[in-house]
């Protein structure tokens, strides 16, 4: 018996030439880890720490004190433990607000998704001047800051605005009757270019051939795009969902502007109700504590798309 024949790999199976011996303990290919590479993110790790962390962790410790703009505790305020939890749980104002913001997001983000998805398909399969203008016209209603897409909207909607002349009531006030909806199609009219860029770029990947095949087999096209489209962009959807979701949940500019969270407290969101609290009733602390909450949950959908995301379609 040779020398190779007589050795024994780790299962006690002898060795042959088309049975290597598997290697133990750690990998021997594995890189080790260059410790140097610490002082290349080490400026980024400090400036995220110095804006983000620290600001984030302060914020919070803000929310549970009694903080106001102005007065003896603007300068000496002091930690109050629960206090302010207590007065959010029970507060009827905070909890329409999450209400209206569960609206806001919720209708937002379907309504751009799928004007999103609508308008690349539709630049897909149109013509090159088609493509050039549509596309332009929706990457600049993007691109407008949010107080003159805010002031736009908001000339649209009022008395005597565009909206009202061309459904014949000049004299209505649609943004007074109807104050959700118009900020929630504002918002989708100003989201919707990002959609149609993204999923434009995805619609791009996916070769010409297999939806040729599919014709091929009598796929009509709603066939196509659910069972070849779909699948194919379906990590790029819920990114984009979540883009959308944590944009909206976030946008103050465009509804303080339109309304200022009115009338009353139809639009009352939470970035809103937060600056309200902080910055109009000059309550400092439970206007943090109001964004606190915010963050918690933009947190919670985040962790919920990673598990979603994780779901073969």
């Amino acid at each position: 018996m040779s020398l190779q024949m007589a050795r024994l790999g780790q299962d006690g199976a002898p060795v042959t030439p088309d049975r290597p011996v598997p290697p133990s303990g750690a990998r021997r290919d594995r890189q080790p880890y260059q410790w140097g590479s610490l002082l290349l993110i080490g400026p980024a790790l400090l400036l995220l720490l110095a804006l983000f962390v620290g600001p984030s962790v302060y914020s919070f410790y803000l929310g549970f004190t009694n903080l106001k703009l102005i007065g003896p505790t603007s300068l000496n305020f002091q930690f109050t433990g629960l206090d302010n939890l207590k007065t959010l749980i029970h507060d009827p104002t905070f909890v329409g607000s999450l209400g209206t913001t569960g609206y806001f997001v919720l209708v937002s983000v379907i309504g751009a998704v799928v004007v999103g998805m609508l308008l690349a398909l539709a630049l897909r399969t149109g013509g090159r001047i088609m493509r050039v203008v549509a596309g332009g016209v929706v990457v600049v209603c993007w691109m407008m800051p949010a107080v003159t897409a805010g002031l736009a909207w908001y000339a649209t909607t009022t008395a005597n605005g565009a909206l009202a002349v061309l459904l014949g009531s000049p004299n209505s006030d649609y943004l007074a009757i109807s104050p959700l909806l118009i900020v929630t199609m504002a918002n989708i009219w100003g989201q919707s270019g990002f959609v149609m860029l993204v999923f434009g770029a995805g619609l791009r990947n996916i070769p010409n051939e297999v939806l040729e095949a599919a014709k091929v087999e009598n796929a009509n096209p709603w066939q196509s795009f659910w069972r070849i489209t779909l699948p194919a962009m379906w990590p790029l959807v819920t990114t984009t969902v979540l883009i959308v979701v944590l944009l909206s949940l976030g946008n103050f500019s465009l509804i303080y502007i339109m309304t200022q969270g009115g009338p009353g407290t139809a639009t009352n969101i939470l970035p809103v109700y937060s600056y309200q609290q902080g910055f109009v009733f000059q309550n400092l602390a439970y206007g943090a504590l109001i964004g606190d909450a915010l963050v918690v949950i933009a947190t919670i959908i985040a962790v919920m798309y990673v598990k979603v995301s994780r779901v073969k379609v």
